[in-house]
């Protein structure tokens, strides 16, 4: 296609219409017929009910069939499709582009079901896209901000009798959750959006984003990644084909019970997948006739099989922050860190899926080796599943899983996989046996120390098993590079000059947790290192975050984090410090051990610490949104990243209400 110049566009083009354009009516008949309306309905009914109706023939719908009951449908569309699937305009991510067609398909069943379907629509970023730039800042903010959206819009549809949810990606899929959770009187429905498929011949959608990286050290040419970059998307819709934060957050909403079983990871724009939303619609018609809410289904046992199911898929650490959240939607206790590291030290990984190895099955293959029921089987022979919660098809958790075990829909799945791609859907979701002769270790760990006194996260199932010790233990101790930006971080990794990046560098990257930068995601930083030769001789320590996808030591949610006065903020170049992770028992600390070529213990670096004033560089970045600010405060008030990053509106109404007042004559502003 050749586009015009767009210094050839002239005034005229731009003032002018054809005069085609200028026949404009001035009325119109309006619908035929009449509003099937009551003298009690005219009496009783608020005015808004009434004219909700005119509305509804006034776009179109059979007048006569305005007193079906109303359902609404709310996903995270973007973009503009074509009929033939072509783009018009293009959305921000594979994740929402094809997910208007499963609302098309629900739509249709509530129909058929004598139901009437309202849409609404609050679009969802790309973590991918503004992996790097000023667009994360706003990323972990948006979460927030969609689930008020979304809340705000249920709530402005006082008729409807139910809602389903339709979301993908990395953030409005949990925006989607916590908005779905807090309708708890209301019946709720989650869709997952879906993944996309790994090509046939090329590199998946994470391990294409370190090209650059690669390139720069000349492990990879020009034309190479090019080709690469072009065809890291094997379908057009769907979310990435790796178990990140996007995929995690499926899983993690099917083991809630809030999707239908084996919803999670479908392939986008399959028939599998459009059948999943007509049987998803079909769920929130019987729930609401049955007279079961969402109160019914996310409690807090479900949240805990949900902290199990995250843990046996080996899932992304950003569900650690997403599911808390979705627990203080929903009015239920948050799980803190102690909870977390029960689980993670109950419950072995069971799935190998990208990024984590050890073979590497993109997601398509883990839904044909049988998705969250099946790891659920597993779960639930150990005895580590409540079976008693409910799940939206209306049936325990139990009653599921029994069905799944002898499906037909479970036998040729796992048949197709076999016959399709010649891989034995037991060497993908594995039993707790044959995890530990492939080496899966358990999936996350909580580091302390003198630099994370209030713990730090690692998805220590992610280290590359090279630089593990044999008795299952990490070790490293190496000098400090401590950046406060992530572009002179990316800066240093890809650069070959004196200032680079070596093997046997502790990386410290501050001033990018919630206060500094809205707790950016640094994936470009820990793909680089997972995909350059060298990278897993370099560990990273960060107040930021990440998925885990790394084959170092990536260490996030550190806290304090620096801005908030955490000692990592007190760290220099060449400080000499230690990281001990324990991934069999799941424990580690990371400290400060020297500095000034005098090396020293813990206990010693935490007098060092104390010592020392904050770096003078200390500093939010200085493109951090103003909204993305008062984002960070509400949410430090609420109980910070170890609280979910949540709107506590009990403790920011305290926090406001015990500020001391202002002296006589001052005015706020």
């Amino acid at each position: 296609m050749t586009a015009r110049r767009a210094t050839e566009i002239g005034f005229a083009e731009i003032v002018s219409s054809e005069s085609a354009a200028w026949e404009i009516q001035t009325a119109g008949p309006g619908p035929q017929g009449s509003l099937p309306l009551t003298a009690e309905m005219l009496l009783d009914r608020p005015s808004g009910d009434i004219f909700g109706m005119t509305q509804n023939a006034g776009m179109g719908w059979d007048p006569r069939e305005l007193g079906r009951p109303q359902f609404l449908m709310l996903s995270t569309q973007g973009g503009i499709r074509a009929a033939d699937g072509r783009p018009i305009a293009l959305g921000y991510h594979t994740g929402h582009w094809e997910i208007g067609l499963l609302m098309q398909a629900a739509a249709q069943e509530l129909v058929a079901l004598g139901g009437l379907p309202f849409a609404g629509f609050c679009s969802d970023p790309c973590d991918g896209r503004t992996q790097g730039t000023p667009g994360m800042m706003d990323s972990l903010a948006y979460r927030n901000d969609a689930a008020i959206v979304l809340r705000r819009l249920a709530r402005s549809l006082p008729t409807r009798k139910g809602v389903l949810g339709v979301a993908t990606c990395d953030k409005g899929l949990p925006a989607m959750m916590m908005a779905l959770a807090a309708l708890r009187d209301l019946a709720c429905v989650l869709v997952p959006g879906g993944v996309t498929l790994p090509p046939q011949e090329g590199e998946d959608a994470g391990t294409v984003q370190a090209i650059g990286a690669r390139f720069a050290h000349g492990e990879l040419t020009l034309e190479r990644a090019a080709e690469l970059g072009c065809r890291a998307c094997g379908s057009p819709g769907g979310g990435c084909q790796f178990l990140g934060t996007a995929a995690t957050a499926q899983v993690v909403g099917e083991a809630l019970g809030l999707s239908l079983p084996h919803s999670a990871l479908a392939p986008s724009g399959q028939p599998i997948w459009l059948d999943m939303a007509r049987r998803s619609a079909r769920a929130l018609v019987s729930l609401e006739a049955r007279g079961l809410a969402t109160r019914d289904v996310v409690t807090d046992a479900a949240v805990r099989n949900a902290m199990m199911v995250h843990a046996a898929f080996g899932g992304s650490t950003n569900l650690l922050l997403h599911l808390t959240a979705v627990a203080h939607a929903a009015g239920l206790r948050r799980p803190v860190v102690d909870d977390w590291i029960d689980v993670n030290r109950r419950v072995p990984r069971l799935v190998d899926v990208l990024p984590n190895g050890p073979r590497n099955h993109p997601t398509v293959r883990v839904f044909l080796a049988g998705g969250v029921p099946e790891v659920m089987l597993h779960l639930r022979r150990g005895g580590l599943l409540d079976e008693r919660c409910l799940t939206v098809s209306g049936e325990t958790l139990g009653r599921v899983l029994d069905w799944w075990e002898g499906s037909e829909r479970r036998r040729a799945m796992r048949e197709r996989l076999r016959a399709q791609d010649g891989v034995d859907p037991d060497d993908v979701i594995m039993d707790p046996e044959r995890a530990r002769t492939r080496g899966l270790t358990s999936t996350v760990t909580f580091p302390r120390g003198n630099l994370a006194p209030e713990g730090a996260v690692i998805k220590s199932t992610a280290i590359d098993p090279s630089v593990v010790d044999a008795d299952g233990v990490y070790r490293k101790v190496g000098p400090a590079r401590v950046f406060t930006t992530e572009r002179a971080a990316i800066a240093a990794i890809k650069s070959t000059g004196p200032e680079r990046v070596k093997p046997g560098d502790v990386m410290v990257l501050i001033c990018r947790g919630p206060l500094g930068a809205g707790m950016e995601e640094i994936y470009q930083i820990t793909s680089a290192l997972k995909h350059i030769s060298w990278g897993k001789q370099v560990a990273v320590i960060t107040d930021a975050r990440f998925s885990g996808v790394s084959t170092g030591a990536c260490i996030g949610h550190v806290g304090p984090e620096a801005l908030a006065g955490g000692p990592i903020g007190r760290l220099r170049d060449g400080d000499l410090v230690q990281i001990v992770i324990d991934r069999l028992h799941l424990e580690g600390a990371v400290d400060l051990i020297g500095a000034d070529g005098v090396t020293f213990g813990a206990e010693e670096g935490t007098r060092v610490l104390a010592s020392r004033a904050p770096r003078p560089d200390l500093a939010p970045d200085p493109g951090l949104p103003d909204d993305t600010r008062l984002w960070a405060a509400l949410q430090h008030a609420g109980g910070g990243a170890w609280g979910g990053c949540v709107y506590d509106v009990d403790a920011i109404v305290h926090a406001l209400s015990t500020r001391p007042p202002l002296p006589s004559g001052e005015r706020a502003g």
